[in-house]
């Protein structure tokens, strides 16, 4: 589904992500862990399109897609989760969710019932402007907007950072439902345990290069790379 190979990333003339790869397969989950400023956003943005690697490639679905623009690669799957949740704060919920609205690819796809079936809470709140939410709601509103784009792979950043343990522990839950809808995901997270309780494989993320790559139970047993890497 998804392939990075050796990229290399800068802001300006900061060099951040040094041939950094990694892969996902269909129907994973592949979470990428690492401390504060490690690389895991820029990953993300650089796989999107937002920050495009100066060299190295992206393949998704097998074809080059190293620099398109995000929303050429919506349109074609890609659904992104942002750490700073960005959410239309003057719009309502139920405006959020109309205005990504993809077409389903096979007629059973993501439409506004079926997110406020996922996440019943937002129904509830439908016609409250997304400026008025907590953090909790609008996380769960950025990830049902993601959803409304009918992605096939959803690339999920932080989606736990700064939530309470019950709403954490709810969202754990959905993002497990997703990969049991058949939906690939790569999430970056810092929480370890969640990561590895949702991951079927991990990757470790550190000073903007790849320092480990494994199933999630083999970094559960690796004390090692967790203390080094992972550990405040």
């Amino acid at each position: 589904m998804l392939q990075v190979k050796e990229i290399h990333t800068y802001y300006g003339l900061s060099h951040i992500l040094f041939g950094v790869s990694l892969e996902v397969g269909k129907g994973e989950i592949v979470c990428l862990l690492g401390r504060n400023g490690a690389g895991k956003s820029t990953t993300m943005r650089s796989i999107m399109g937002l920050t495009p690697p100066r060299s190295g490639y992206i393949k998704y679905k097998g074809v080059t897609c190293t620099g398109q623009k995000p929303y050429l690669l919506a349109r074609q799957g890609m659904g992104y989760v942002p750490d700073n949740r960005r959410v239309f704060a003057d719009l309502t919920v139920g405006e959020n969710l109309e205005i990504s609205k993809g077409k389903p690819k096979d007629g059973k796809g993501w439409d506004k019932d079926r997110v406020y079936d996922f996440f019943p809470d937002l129904k509830k709140i439908d016609s409250r402007k997304a400026g008025f939410l907590s953090g909790g709601e609008q996380q769960m509103l950025t990830i049902a907007r993601a959803l409304m784009t009918n992605p096939d792979l959803l690339l999920l950043d932080e989606p736990t950072e700064g939530l309470a343990p019950l709403i954490i522990k709810m969202l754990e839950e959905q993002i497990a439902r997703l990969k049991e809808s058949g939906l690939t995901v790569l999430l970056a997270e810092q929480n370890l345990s969640v990561a590895l309780r949702l991951s079927d494989r991990a990757y470790v993320i550190d000073n903007g290069s790849i320092r480990y790559h494994g199933t999630s139970k083999e970094l559960q047993e690796n004390d090692e790379v967790r203390q080094k890497y992972l550990c405040v």
